[in-house]
């Protein structure tokens, strides 16, 4: 008896749970992760991060489900890029439209620290709450630019390198000792432009005048009081009291990916069923497979992961349309080159292609993009830099002064080259810009054929600069302003199906399998089936943050975070 009174008990739980209210959380403290990982490494540093598109989908789905009353998210102080912010404060503002109660809670905004960002990303929530010890650190928006030519000259280091064109300023770091004037204008407009997203979107959230945020911003950082008299926060409450005042008694606590999952698995999609593939390119492009290393190097889009992901869905009949998630930085020019091809043969097939474009989509990220049928953006995502540039550092004088002598023997003009220990001769030199403008023009060649543009209206709008996606749009280099729940619509849209039909994530296999051989070079696998783990990480980290061309010559700046 006791037995079946223990059953009876547990079987009416589990209804009451089904029909409980639910109270959807969303912790932030750790981010978000952009796309599933690559690799068992990333699998398993990113195990306690919820992954975006999870949240988004659940968020979507919480907006006609009765059951929903109210969304609680904790922000962080691990920061989350601009693009991203933007994501979820849509999916904030159109869940309070469906008559959700959303709340906004943390610790702080910024301890001792900027908070700009995170608070604008709370701002979209109906309350705002913050610990009674926390601050708001809205403070404005600010892009730094260090210069070591000078530095590097003191320790016998000259950099030669060449760049595509002015306002191609990775290279300045190391050939400039302050910003020339193109890049002042560029990354002022870009300051410009975040700034004006961050005012509208406070001033609506917070039913403050644009003129106010802007007075406030310069009046910050903020202790806890002052913020609430300003308006920027309703309460100063704890954790407990907030949960108190917001969670009724019998409701039921959910985290987002938890309830989208929980969802997924009730409806699987019928074997046969039409989709949509969704193919994730995240990290510094380069040839070989995507991963990261194991010591800290970051994530990497390796150009045979990406290419058999989206031949993989080109040759699938069930997909209909592909969307390509794009956050990069760039990277390597012939990587970007072979996944830039791939985008073209899947629109060849009669398979539409929409770009989504994260935090960043910038010069060899916006290379894998410009072919698609349609580019949406956020309006803080930093796009363009169609650009390049490349050379090399001269160490000789500096290894001579710490007493180390290089001899070689070589056979052949040019054998010694890239070499570090000696200058480019002119001749040398001459190669080296010849393989710039051939790099340049092709880029801006497919840029006018992408994006239907002429040639010289491609180039003005190229040199290297650096857009944000609200000016991209304007400019003519994306088409649209969204995320990814918005491609993915389009995508239906393009498709011809429903606005409820599947999307199956591509490559479509978990980190552990692609440690298996492949069975050939068509095998659809084949690509992800070795992982790379470099034991140089953080050299490469800290090379891609200072620009170095270990990367390639399509890459970003290294000041790009927005925080």
């Amino acid at each position: 008896m006791d037995a079946t009174r223990t059953i009876v008990e547990t079987v009416g739980k589990l209804r009451q749970r089904r029909t409980a209210p639910l109270v959807l959380e969303l912790d932030l403290t750790e981010g978000l992760s952009e796309g599933p990982p690559a690799d068992p490494v990333t699998a398993l540093l990113s195990m306690r991060k919820a992954r975006l598109t999870e949240v988004l989908s659940g968020l979507r789905r919480a907006r006609k489900d009765p059951r929903v009353t109210a969304l609680i998210v904790k922000i962080g102080g691990n920061p989350l890029g601009l693009g991203m912010v933007q994501e979820l404060r849509t999916a904030v503002v159109k869940l309070r439209a469906a008559g959700k109660h959303t709340v906004a809670f943390a610790e702080t905004f910024g301890e001792f620290g900027a908070g700009t960002v995170p608070y604008y990303l709370a701002s979209a929530f109906e309350r705002v709450y913050l610990q009674p010890s926390g601050d708001v650190g809205l403070t404005g928006v600010a892009l730094e630019q260090r210069f070591l030519r000078d530095a590097l000259a003191k320790a016998g280091v000259e950099y030669q390198l060449g760049q595509r064109h002015e306002y191609k300023t990775a290279a300045n770091t190391f050939t400039q000792n302050h910003m020339t004037d193109a890049h002042r204008e560029s990354t002022g407009r870009i300051a410009e432009s975040v700034t004006e997203q961050i005012v509208a979107g406070i001033a609506e959230g917070r039913g403050l005048d644009p003129k106010r945020v802007r007075e406030l911003i310069d009046q910050g950082p903020f202790i806890g009081s002052e913020a609430v008299e300003a308006g920027l926060v309703d309460e100063l409450k704890y954790r407990d009291e907030v949960y108190a005042e917001t969670v009724d008694e019998g409701a039921h606590l959910l985290y987002v990916s938890r309830y989208a999952k929980s969802a997924l698995s009730g409806r699987l999609p019928h074997p046969g069923a039409a989709t949509v593939a969704l193919v994730h390119g995240t990290g510094m492009i380069r040839l070989g497979r995507s991963g990261r290393s194991p010591l800290g190097g970051g994530g990497a889009m390796g150009s045979d992961t990406i290419c058999a992901a989206l031949r993989s869905a080109r040759r699938d009949e069930k997909v209909k349309a592909i969307v390509f998630r794009v956050d990069s930085p760039g990277g390597s020019y012939v990587a970007s080159d072979a996944i830039w091809r791939e985008v073209v043969l899947a629109r060849q097939a009669g398979k539409p292609v929409i770009v989504s474009m994260g935090d960043l989509a910038a010069s060899g990220g916006y290379f894998v993009s410009m072919a698609a049928d349609v580019i949406v953006a956020q309006p803080g995502t930093l796009t363009g830099s169609i650009g390049v540039f490349g050379g090399k550092p001269v160490v000789g004088e500096l290894l001579g002064k710490l007493g180390v002598v290089t001899e070689s023997v070589t056979e052949g003009a040019n054998a010694g080259m890239f070499s570090p220990s000696t200058a480019f001769s002119d001749e040398q030199w001459q190669r080296v810009n010849a393989w710039l403008d051939r790099i340049y023009d092709d880029f801006v060649g497919k840029v006018a054929q992408g994006r239907g543009l002429s040639k010289e209206r491609a180039h003005e709008l190229a040199r290297g600069r650096v857009w944000t996606g609200a000016d991209a749009r304007t400019a003519g280099l994306a088409d649209e302003l969204g995320g990814l729940e918005d491609a993915l619509a389009l995508a239906r849209r393009r498709a011809g199906l429903p606005g409820d039909a599947p999307v199956r994530t591509y490559p479509r296999m978990h980190p552990l399998e692609r440690l298996r051989p492949p069975e050939s070079s068509e095998d659809r696998s084949a690509a992800l089936a070795r992982v790379r783990l470099e034991a140089w990480g953080p050299l490469a980290r800290m090379a891609g943050q200072l620009g170095l061309p270990a990367y390639g010559p399509l890459v970003l700046p290294g000041w790009w975070t927005i925080r």
